[in-house]
């Protein structure tokens, strides 16, 4: 049996040798040195740090030796692998605040141009009053009722007890919609046959769908788009929105619309204002009046006041606003609603024409041009 082998000189192993651990390790220093940038010195990194690289596999070579060869072998290796992770970390850090630096150039935000390449949209200010007023009287307990825009003349005309004969029939003021060609046609129809139809001339068809639809009480808000053959000028255009209001139940009077106006107008305007009501005819309300409210600039002080004159109300302290009054009888029976047990009232306005109070515009075409400079300053308002 042979004795230990004492005289073993590590040195002998290729891996171990003193000059290869230095190859080994000035090889990894002039690859780290050489990286240019944080991807390949992490490449670098696995290829002279990672389990299979030369001097990690040197570093395995010396489980192998006898314990008083150990020692030595190891500080060679270990000093090796010292200085490779020493320059890895001295070379990552200098890529990194290169890279630093280079992001502060390439991604410098010059704060002296515009930040809004893009402006910001604005809702229509139409559409922003609208859902206002509904909310005021979704919040009264009342619903948002909808109809169609091309309606047919029983509900526009018949149902809300206009006359055959009525002036508002007339195609000066009513869009009618031509049916389909016939043989005949009607005379003056060039061959169109009449449909029935007509493009909405105020939104209270939507009044009389709501009663057909509905077991009394109701209360509905009706906005919409209605249309009229008007001219384009400061104060008309013959697309136009309004917005109606109709509550049917027992025992309501007169003193109910107005303290439902009384709270629509402080609502939209602001605390002290108020309503009154001036007597007038409309075919489907009995009895009618137009409505004013307090003038929201001066209310109600320019009046008999020269030192104080009102160039909105022209000093007379209040502003038409529409039209209202409690729902005619007629108007119930056609929708199948007892008169003798119900009663009603309804009124109806312009948002058009609100809006123009509310905001001081004094052009109507201004609302349907379509130009931003008008719409932008009343931003996005939900």
């Amino acid at each position: 049996m042979s004795a230990p082998n004492k005289s073993y000189d590590p040195v002998e192993v290729e891996a171990l040798k003193p000059e290869e651990i230095a190859r080994m390790r000035d090889e990894a220093l002039a690859a780290i040195a050489a990286a240019g940038d944080l991807e390949a010195l992490r490449e670098v990194k696995v290829g002279h740090t990672g389990d299979r690289s030369p001097l990690a596999l040197a570093n395995r070579e010396i489980g192998a030796l006898p314990p008083h060869a150990k020692a030595d072998a190891g500080k060679r290796v270990g000093q090796a692998r010292g200085q490779v992770n020493q320059a890895l970390k001295a070379r990552q850090e200098e890529l990194e605040a290169e890279r630093d630096a280079r992001v502060l150039v390439e991604e410098a935000v010059d704060v002296t141009l515009p930040y809004d390449r893009i402006p910001a949209g604005a809702r229509h200010p139409i559409t922003t009053l609208s859902e206002r007023i509904e909310d005021v009287f979704v919040a009264m307990g009342y619903e948002v009722a909808e109809g169609p825009e091309v309606e047919a003349e029983w509900f526009n005309f018949d149902a809300l007890n206009f006359p055959p004969d009525h002036p508002a029939r007339e195609m000066q003021d009513t869009f009618f919609v031509r049916g389909a060609r016939s043989g005949e046609g009607d005379e003056g129809d060039e061959g169109g046959g009449s449909s029935g139809l007509v493009l909405r001339t105020h939104t209270s068809p939507v009044q009389i769908r709501s009663m057909i639809d509905r077991e009394p009480p109701i209360y509905v808000v009706c906005p919409g788009r209605t249309f009229r053959t008007d001219e384009l000028d400061a104060t008309h255009t013959p697309v136009f929105h309004q917005v109606e209001l109709l509550a049917v139940d027992e025992g309501l009077t007169m003193a109910d619309l107005k303290g439902t106006l009384d709270h629509m107008v402080r609502a939209l305007f602001g605390e002290g204002m108020s309503t009154r009501l001036r007597p007038n005819f409309f075919p489907f309300t009995e009895p009618s009046a137009e409505m004013d409210m307090l003038c929201y600039v001066c209310r109600g002080e320019s009046v008999g006041n020269p030192d104080r004159p009102c160039r909105t109300c022209s000093s007379e302290g209040w502003i038409e606003l529409g039209g209202c009054g409690m729902v005619n009888p007629r108007v119930l029976v056609a929708c199948g609603v007892d008169p003798e047990k119900y009663s009603g009232f309804a009124f109806g306005f312009g948002i058009e024409r609100m809006l123009m109070f509310r905001h001081n515009v004094e052009d109507m075409r201004d609302m349907v041009e379509g130009d931003v400079r008008f719409t932008r300053p009343f931003g996005m308002e939900i």
